[in-house]
């Protein structure tokens, strides 16, 4: 959806042509969900089913006073859905034993009762609760026949379970019970919908079904090779692309589901009314899973024991990509995939403590400014976008090396000569004095970003993690800012107002649809007053009847959330154009306009809450007064040691300007300080600072070539809005999950305070875990806290086999990464 698309060249109004023009099927086949149905077709292939079915017919066997007639074959998929989760050693799931395996038999029986020969899931989103879809009677039952199976089950498979355990597991069952009589009443209905749902099972059958489907709708269609019919054909395929419309089913019933989730979004929407102060309560939810992981783990010690740990390999069919909140395997086999909220964070409910296999042939990643232009294939052994997207200059395959020429599918001459060129169509924008900061909606490979630092500009970019495989982490493996995101239900993890210009080169995100233009309100909400949006898409310079109806869409929609059409200009040597949009500087324009739509967001409604928190469709008032956004922020880079006027206006410290002058004061010296302990800065390009506070450490390293990504804490201050006014970027986390980023995308992770914060909330060893999953070899982990906290994160990295350098005293611990993987 947000990946650059299309690789046709539409008619445009200056009757551009493009010989180098070409499509192919698996551009076109951009974000195309996988069905239910292939999912448990794929589980009974890869799983071992003799194992599976002996567990399947012990259970069975005791069942002779409940009188249900059991499927094996259904039985069989569900047992056997997770075989190698069954150990207590610290896997990827650890919370899960052996005894869960009893838990899904239970539920393949409980679905059996309900409904015979049924292999296809329901169309849950996962994330309702449970109220809204329990039938309560029925769960009573089940509940007390599935209790009866999971402790006969229970003591077959562990004689040593003592009372208080077993008794511990039955209220686990009992709560899997009704999980999985939720998803039963979900594949009722939908086998009422889809009778016919079995049938296509097969994943080949599947495709085959898309297939025909896609050649009699009456679009255009094409050889294996991607050639075009026509021209009109292929503007018409193109602007498809462009729509999405590869998911056109998902998106026709957005706005027919929008009465089904208003339940969903009423629960959810408690997030967007939390004060500042009030961060913490937006991750309550998970809370007490996290407290009672921590619990299990340790058995209530404060410190774990290196004789007790036993890492072992993630067992994730994404092998070294593994992402845990994106590649959540449990939540898309049940998952819909409407608005594409497949791909937002879905994490596990124990936070992984497994780790991410490197890929054959690793090697040390090649430095900055040289990675920019090329890399290591083995490290990303990708080709599908060098085979999509070559011809476009997005990145070409040559020997050992993927090569960068800087393309992209708006701009295949350069970044550099599409960066110039926005400049020169509106002046005012101003490269690397007056805009600083931008956001780039669907990077593809980054390279638009990876340019804009000569112009001394940094660009938050972000895309999927889709079919066009490895966008994102060729971005950074190259050196440049970039993570996995997706505009669907939830709002980007960032604060509102913030971004001086926000980009859109194709980014295949429909943001007219819907009515009321939700997408593009979220834009509206991060964009800074006064601030840019630049759409350079199709619908901006092309004549076919389609793009027009989308471009009177987007005017429309544009000026109803008074939005000023500044100027359109096009690129001759590009053959594209440009849309230049300007958000207002106050509230006068939504006070005039004749009807309030879209309406104006609600007063306790807090513009800067955005984790986990749903779109909504509605303008937030401008600052006014002496607030945050009335005034742009000074020239860069004046801006990054300039206090703010409206610092002390909020509750970020008692005394908000002199904390920022202390902070800056603190990291003054950081880069000799972390020199000695042995930091090698020639080796050290992307930096993750994981409690970043104002971003003091960050704007300390201004003069190196580096970039920091600074995370600021769910349960922390929001100082988020100052890092951003400062010129830096950075996002909202909660560190007791996982991040959205690929594996090995970080040089040195900088961890102040964070560990012994962390400890309150969830359990260390995950959060080791993720560390070694995102930081590269070779690369390093600061800590900075308590002795006693480094000493245990001390411990548990020498598990890893990481070299350690400690100066324990003086409270800093400098982790560095090896090569080594358990052998198992």
């Amino acid at each position: 959806m947000l990946t650059s698309n299309s690789v046709v060249t539409p008619k445009t109004r200056t009757a551009i042509d493009d010989n180098n023009s070409e499509t192919t099927n698996a551009d076109l086949a951009e974000d195309t969900p996988e069905t239910t149905t292939t999912t448990t077709t794929n589980i009974i292939q890869d799983d071992p089913i003799e194992t599976a079915t002996n567990i399947a017919e012990e259970l069975l066997s005791r069942e002779t006073t409940t009188h249900i007639s059991e499927e094996p074959h259904e039985t069989t998929t569900n047992i056997s859905d997770e075989p190698h989760e069954t150990t207590t050693d610290i896997t990827e799931e650890p919370g899960e034993t052996t005894t869960n395996i009893s838990e899904e038999s239970t539920e393949s029986v409980s679905q059996s009762h309900d409904q015979k020969d049924t292999t296809v899931y329901g169309d849950n989103p996962g994330n309702l609760p449970d109220d809204a879809i329990t039938n309560e009677g029925e769960n009573t039952v089940n509940r007390e026949v599935s209790m009866a199976n999971e402790a006969a089950a229970a003591l077959d498979n562990d004689q040593k379970t003592d009372k208080s355990e077993n008794d511990a597991h039955i209220l686990q069952v009992s709560e899997g019970d009704q999980k999985g009589e939720e998803e039963n009443n979900n594949m009722a209905q939908d086998e009422k919908e889809n009778p016919n749902a079995k049938q296509n099972a097969e994943p080949e059958n599947v495709h085959t079904s898309e297939n025909q489907e896609e050649s009699t709708s009456g679009e255009p269609s094409f050889d294996v090779q991607g050639g075009k019919n026509n021209d009109d054909e292929a503007n018409v395929q193109q602007l498809r692309e462009d729509k999405g419309e590869v998911m056109e089913k998902e998106q026709k019933e957005r706005l027919q589901d929008e009465g089904g989730e208003k339940e969903k979004d009423s629960n959810l929407r408690k997030g967007s009314k939390v004060l500042k102060k009030e961060w913490p309560t937006q991750a309550g939810e998970s809370q007490v899973e996290k407290k009672r992981q921590k619990e299990e783990f340790d058995g209530g010690s404060e410190e774990v024991q290196l004789q007790d740990l036993n890492w072992r390999m993630c067992n994730a069919t994404t092998g070294a990509d593994y992402i845990p909140c994106l590649d959540n395997e449990k939540y898309l086999k049940t998952s819909h995939r409407k608005h594409f909220e497949h791909r937002e964070r879905h994490c596990p409910e124990d936070a992984p403590t497994c780790l991410v296999a490197l890929p054959n042939g690793y090697k040390t990643t090649i430095k900055w400014p040289a990675s920019r232009d090329k890399i290591w294939f083995h490290n990303i052994p990708h080709t599908l976008l060098a085979d999509v997207k070559g011809h476009q200059n997005w990145v070409k395959l040559k020997g050992e090396f993927l090569t960068f020429p800087g393309g992209g599918t708006q701009f295949i001459h350069g970044a550099l000569h599409y960066i110039d060129f926005l400049q020169q169509a509106e002046p005012s924008i101003a490269w690397g004095t007056h805009t600083r900061v931008i956001l780039d909606v669907g990077c593809g490979v980054g390279s638009l970003g990876g340019f804009l630092f000569e112009r001394d500009v940094i660009a938050m970019s972000f895309a999927p993690k889709d079919e066009h495989e490895a966008q994102v982490q060729f971005a950074l493996e190259r050196g440049i800012p970039a993570m996995s995101a997706v505009m669907g239900t939830q709002r980007l993890q960032f604060p509102s107002d913030v971004f001086d210009l926000i980009h859109c080169a194709r980014c295949r995100v429909p943001w007219h649809e819907d009515g009321c233009g939700l997408l593009l309100l979220e834009l509206n909400r991060l964009l800074r007053p006064g601030g840019y949006f630049v759409w350079c898409a199709t619908p901006v310079y092309q004549t076919i009847e389609e793009d027009a109806e989308i471009w009177k869409q987007m005017t429309a929609l544009t000026k109803s959330m008074c939005w000023e059409l500044v100027t359109i200009k096009k690129d001759k040597l590009n053959q594209v154009g440009a849309a230049f949009y300007r958000k207002p500087i106050s509230n006068e324009c939504y006070e005039k306009r004749e009807q309030n739509q879209p309406p104006m967001c609600k007063h306790d409604d807090d513009p800067n809450a955005a984790w986990y928190v749903p779109l909504q469709a509605c303008i937030h008032k401008l600052p006014v007064n002496n607030e945050r956004g009335t005034k742009w922020p000074e020239p860069w880079p004046k801006r990054l040691h300039k206090v703010p006027h409206w610092l002390d206006t909020l509750q970020v410290g008692k005394r908000g300007s002199q904390e920022f002058e202390a902070d800056n004061e603190r990291w003054k010296n950081v880069v000799d300080e972390l020199s000695n302990i042995g930091v090698s800065w020639s080796n050290v390009r992307n930096i993750m600072d994981m409690r970043a506070n104002s971003g003091g450490f960050a704007a300390a390293l201004k003069d190196l070539p580096v970039w920091v990504f600074n995370v600021v804490n769910i349960d922390a201050l929001d100082t988020l809005p100052l890092i951003y006014e400062r010129g830096l970027i950075g996002i909202y986390h909660d560190w007791c999950e996982s991040f959205s980023t690929y594996p090995r995308t970080y040089d040195l992770l900088h961890a102040d305070h964070l560990f012994s914060n962390l400890k309150k909330r969830c359990n260390l060893v995950p959060v080791i875990a993720e560390v070694d999953r995102i930081l590269r070899p070779g690369g390093n982990l600061i800590v900075r806290d308590e002795p006693s906290v480094i000493g245990e994160v001390e411990n548990l990295l020498k598990s890893l086999h990481w070299e350690i350098t400690s100066t324990n005293q003086e409270g800093i611990l400098n982790g560095k990464k090896g090569m080594w993987r358990p052998s198992s």
